[in-house]
């Protein structure tokens, strides 16, 4: 008999004396099994569907960097989270493109009651009153050099920016704002939110904190999608965090927390998914991920060439994060994923 046709050992042992007879694949067998122990789940009530608004009526953008994802109006904004609410959505969250003529150097269109991210959070409200709507407080979109702060000689000041965002912040929670989701990094910004809010009487309005925004390079669709692309002068590593660091990020969610936030939130997504865990044991806290503009393109790109299976890299994407530690998920795909876990 050919020696190569026998069952060999490995080794000098079985394979039972080497697992001890615990046999891991066992619970993988069938469909049924691997559901029972299956250790994460990803259900609709762990997305959150950025939405990206503009000045006009029945205005419906693509944005070329976002492949499926649009720039609208309010009133078309309205009836997307109509449909989005009929899927189970628990929230969106509001971005405005702001026309560039109402721009300037220290963002100060942010303080229009009627300004665009104002004017949508009212018409979804009226709407939709049963959605959650997040708001970010962030100067970015409003000025005419695409930072999150009021620029001076070359420098983001911190305070007086603190000053201005809290003070949009009051006129996002009168405007209908559920939550409130400063994502600038200035020094102090939670606690000064936190003080403006209750000094109007919005002590139940929620603050999620961008704790820990890394500059990064995932922005950079986003950018292009609220016009702050071509705007940017020089970059933003004065304020954000460095993506070297994590103990850095855990100081400035610790700050963040001890300052009135209710919630954080990591950003980017999946490279940073290392933080999310991190600020989730340490702190067991409501922990959320941006699975931003860089990440969605990405997969939607190589899935539209065909060099992955598009579909199901997006739901294992979202999986990770509820792996990590995630309460929530801020992603582009919120609508198509929501339908695929609805059936």
């Amino acid at each position: 008999m050919n020696k190569m046709s026998r069952a060999q050992p490995v080794g000098t042992r079985s394979v039972d004396q080497i697992t001890g007879g615990r046999r891991l694949r066992r619970m993988r067998k069938a469909p049924w099994s691997r559901r029972l122990v299956q250790e994460n789940r990803l259900t609709v009530d762990d997305l959150i569907w950025p939405i990206f608004v503009v000045d006009g009526r029945n205005v419906r953008e693509p944005i070329g960097a976002m492949p499926g994802v649009f720039r609208v109006s309010p009133d078309l904004a309205a009836k997307d989270a109509e449909l989005a609410a009929k899927l189970g959505i628990p929230a969106v969250a509001i971005f405005p493109k702001v026309d560039i003529a109402l721009r300037d150097q220290t963002g100060s269109h942010i303080l229009d009651p009627q300004n665009i991210i104002n004017r949508a959070t009212t018409a979804i409200k009226r709407a939709v009153p049963e959605i959650g709507i997040i708001t970010d407080a962030a100067l970015d979109p409003f000025t005419d050099h695409g930072h999150d702060g009021i620029l001076r000689e070359g420098v983001i000041v911190n305070d007086e920016t603190v000053e201005r965002v809290a003070a949009a912040a009051v006129l996002q929670a009168a405007a209908g704002a559920d939550v409130i989701a400063p994502s600038d990094m200035m020094d102090g910004r939670i606690g000064a939110i936190r003080d403006a809010l209750d000094g109007n009487g919005f002590h139940d309005v929620p603050v999620m904190s961008y704790a820990t925004k890394f500059a990064s390079a995932f922005y950079g669709p986003y950018r292009d999608a609220i016009g702050t692309a071509g705007l940017l002068r020089g970059d933003k590593k004065t304020y954000y965090i460095d993506p070297a660091n994590t103990d850095e990020a855990v100081r400035e969610a610790e700050q963040d927390l001890l300052e009135g936030a209710d919630m954080l939130i990591v950003k980017p997504g999946l490279p940073y998914l290392d933080i999310v865990q991190r600020l989730k044991d340490e702190f067991g806290m409501p922990t959320f991920a941006y699975q931003v503009s860089g990440e969605y393109s990405m997969i939607k790109a190589a899935g539209a060439n065909g060099w992955i299976d598009g579909e199901r890299v997006m739901m294992e994407s979202l999986l990770a994060f509820k792996r990590a530690g995630c309460d929530g998920i801020l992603t582009y795909f919120a609508m198509e994923a929501a339908e695929l876990l609805k059936g």
